[in-house]
């Protein structure tokens, strides 16, 4: 079985730097919300997520019609592989493992195009020959995980385009740009209008530390593909608490511009530390850091309390790349204090 980042089950009493979660936690306004959602569970919740799609569409500055809601963007992944049913797809790697995953769930024939250590884990140009009219979809993340490299935007134009010529859907995966400081100009949102061969990933998830009560969401100027995904749903997938808590998510842009900062202060000061004792640290973009290390770094961590996400099971990874969470300083040094101990032995 695939390991994931988070697994604070198993391992109990650990700092938890293995889940990208943004350390400042969740807003008060979004537990309120979900309290107060509770108190409705009696109810059954809102099969079409009205009023949060309304609030989505608001955030985003896009039609509300263009919306739909999951528990979670790793439900929307699956209920888009459902929907579609590719029998061939690209997935540039080393990603998110879901998408492979899901593809498998319908005897996809999955193509891998493996970013290379060489240049950095950067996407390059040489993506666009291995879409072809066979190629029915094509899955990627911007910034990718686990790695924290963003996508040159004049490539994802020439993805697209090249996407819409070989009639492929291209799912972007959006669910860290929030991080980002120029987020907002990365996002591929301005495409939809014009095409219908993509769909957008994002969540709540990462920002505003939802990953408990599970919200995701899906952009698509295609509202037939919508549809489609629809009917692969079971009709009463977002609970109360979850869309009440997302629709005041969606008005906290100050906590995330806010958080935005707080991470790249921190990222920041992790980076240099982490250098400063030879660690070879990659991308590094969003709320985590992706690196080398001793192969053993991992136990050496969770011996001591930590724990930290060994990307060696990531398909064109291999053991001694790992990736940790930007925390607080507080929780920051703590870990470089672990990490010190173990690139000293």
């Amino acid at each position: 079985m695939h390991q994931h980042g988070g697994d604070i089950y198993s391992h109990k009493n650990v700092l938890d730097f293995s889940a990208n979660i943004n350390f400042r936690g969740m807003p008060e306004s979004v537990k309120e919300a979900a309290r107060a959602g509770v108190e409705d569970c009696m109810n059954y919740p809102d099969t079409a997520c009205q009023t949060l799609r309304e609030e989505i569409a608001k955030r985003e500055q896009v039609e509300a019609d263009w919306v739909i809601c999951g528990n979670g963007a790793a439900d929307l992944i699956f209920s888009l592989v459902l929907a579609e049913k590719p029998r061939e797809a690209l997935v540039a790697v080393p990603a998110f493992f879901e998408y492979q995953q899901a593809l498998h769930t319908v005897g996809c024939d999955i193509k891998f195009h493996y970013l290379q250590e060489s240049n950095g884990f950067l996407l390059q140009t040489d993506i666009l020959d291995a879409i072809g009219p066979e190629t029915d979809l094509v899955f990627l993340c911007n910034p990718n995980n686990p790695t924290g490299i963003s996508i040159l935007p004049g490539l994802l134009e020439e993805l697209l385009k090249r996407c819409e010529e070989c009639k492929t859907l291209l799912a972007v995966d959006e669910c860290f740009l929030d991080f980002l400081e120029k987020g907002e100009s990365l996002s591929m949102k301005k495409y939809l209008v014009k095409s219908k061969r993509l769909f957008i990933l994002k969540a709540f998830t990462k920002m505003y530390a939802m990953a408990g009560l599970r919200l995701g969401y899906g952009l698509s100027g295609n509202k037939d593909l919508l549809e489609k995904i629809r009917t692969m749903r079971q009709p009463w997938g977002v609970s109360i608490p979850a869309q009440r808590a997302g629709i005041a998510a969606a008005r906290e842009i100050e906590f995330a511009i806010a958080s935005r900062r707080m991470v790249q202060e921190e990222r920041d000061y992790l980076r240099q530390k982490m250098e400063e004792m030879g660690y070879g640290i990659f991308g590094g973009e969003a709320n985590y850091l992706f690196f080398q290390g001793p192969v053993t770094l991992y136990d050496h961590c969770l011996k001591a309390g930590i724990l930290i996400r060994d990307c060696g099971n990531y398909e064109g990874l291999r053991p001694g790349w790992y990736r940790i969470a930007v925390k607080s300083r507080e929780e920051n040094q703590k870990l470089l204090a672990v990490l010190q101990q173990a690139s000293a032995r």
